[in-house]
């Protein structure tokens, strides 16, 4: 199959808003406070990536989307020091290129200096057919001229929802929902009964060298959920992902593998919630670790209501410990965000509200034991339903940042961030 046609920019797009983040007032009681993160995307931005950047920059990623104009996918630079390093620039611009609020792109930075993304595309002449997409920029991002498809296989079916990890000091990794062991849909015409969904999705996982050389596909899980994103996290003895799993009873709980000595470990069973559901919940797991530590963030509604778990693994993974219940009850959402520093875990989460969506934000102390150490509403939101997509979480030794998208009064998608600190 031939790549369709991209226009890659370092120009400068104007920036909507630059102010940095002005200290916080101090709580008295010691307790975290939230501050308004003023972000660079203009009106009509969704899909947030975030993540954590060396020299304690934070990276911002997110796709623009306008009426009118080709969806550009983008991303911006910030210290807490210094504000927004400058302004917006475009990695990819085309009206292929998916904006998806279930299926965000991806942001890394490798140890050499090199900043990669990740996003979906749908195929040229393939009506549903999507690929996962990857570039490299050696320069920062000031330009963006390695691009690669990730999934080779050819078929004209979904492949997304992927997470991004670092491989040594110039490489990367990469997980993926990948469809090619369904049956694509028929043509106009066909007189085929088999639909597209009729088949299983697959995780699969690769790695690719500084110039974008690729290894062999590796098959983690032969059947997945279609449509839950996976999470990946760097533990001192291999990256571990997780994703919801699938099994012959339509049980969709969370299954973890990590990648070590070369090859995944079979998939286990974080928790067995018993989630039987017909339908994919597009709610998935989030993951967060630090050396051996990790901790796992989760939607089930295994015990007869929805609810948000949290747990944690110190073996890099082999056992979960029992969960804590984060949230439970009938307006929860789900889509959780966690993340870890040296003195608690952090975990995110969406909640309904009576005209809108709540996202919600606690910690708790490393050992998960005892109530939370606060619980905070981060912000309330207009949109409703899958429009707000994922949260997203980051923490620094200063506090936590996190990303969403929301709605304004026209109905117009954009991003808001929040900064959470002492």
């Amino acid at each position: 199959m031939r790549l369709p046609a991209f226009t890659f920019a370092a120009f400068a797009l104007l920036l909507s808003a630059c102010q940095r983040t002005s200290a916080p007032p101090r709580p008295a009681n010691g307790d975290y406070a939230v501050q308004t993160w003023v972000l660079p995307a203009e009106a009509g931005s969704m899909a947030p990536a975030l993540v954590a950047g060396p020299g304690g920059r934070v990276l911002l990623g997110w796709i623009n989307r306008r009426e009118g104009r080709r969806n550009a996918l983008q991303f911006a630079s910030y210290t807490e020091a210094d504000g927004w390093q400058s302004q917006p620039r475009t990695i990819a611009i085309g009206n292929a290129l998916q904006a998806n609020a279930a299926d965000p792109p991806h942001l890394l930075a490798t140890p050499d200096g090199a900043l990669w993304a990740q996003w979906v595309q749908a195929q040229p002449d393939a009506a549903g057919g999507t690929d996962v997409m990857l570039a490299r920029s050696k320069d920062g991002g000031m330009a963006w001229e390695q691009i690669t498809r990730v999934n080779t296989d050819g078929m004209p079916t979904e492949h997304g929802f992927a997470a991004l990890w670092t491989d040594g000091s110039d490489g990367a990794g990469i997980a993926w929902l990948d469809g090619r062991g369904k049956r694509p849909a028929p043509l106009h015409g066909s007189t085929d009964a088999h639909e597209e969904g009729e088949g299983d999705m697959q995780l699969r996982a690769n790695h690719f060298t500084l110039d974008l050389a690729r290894g062999s596909d590796a098959l983690v899980d032969v059947r997945s959920c279609d449509c839950c994103q996976i999470a990946v996290a760097l533990t001192r003895r291999g990256p571990l992902l997780a994703w919801r799993d699938r099994d012959a009873n339509e049980v969709r709980d969370i299954a973890t593998a990590r990648y070590q000595q070369g090859a995944w470990t079979a998939p286990r069973i974080a928790h067995a919630d018993g989630w039987k559901v017909e339908g994919c919940p597009v709610n998935g797991p989030a993951l967060a670790a630090h050396d051996a530590n990790v901790a796992l963030a989760w939607y089930s509604e295994g015990s007869g209501q929805p609810a948000v778990y949290l747990a944690r693994s110190q073996d890099a993974g082999d056992q979960f410990d029992p969960p804590v219940t984060v949230a439970v009850g009938p307006n929860l959402l789900g889509r959780p965000a966690v993340a870890l520093d040296a003195r608690q875990v952090w975990v995110a989460w969406l909640e309904q509200a009576d005209r809108g969506q709540r996202l919600q934000l606690a910690r708790y102390a490393p050992d998960l034991a005892g109530k939370p150490l606060q619980v905070v509403t981060v912000a309330h939101l207009a949109t409703r339903g899958l429009a707000s997509g994922y949260p997203r979480l980051v923490v620094d030794g200063g506090g936590a940042w996190l990303a969403w998208t929301d709605v304004d009064a026209s109905g117009v998608a954009h991003l808001k961030g929040a900064h959470v600190t002492r």
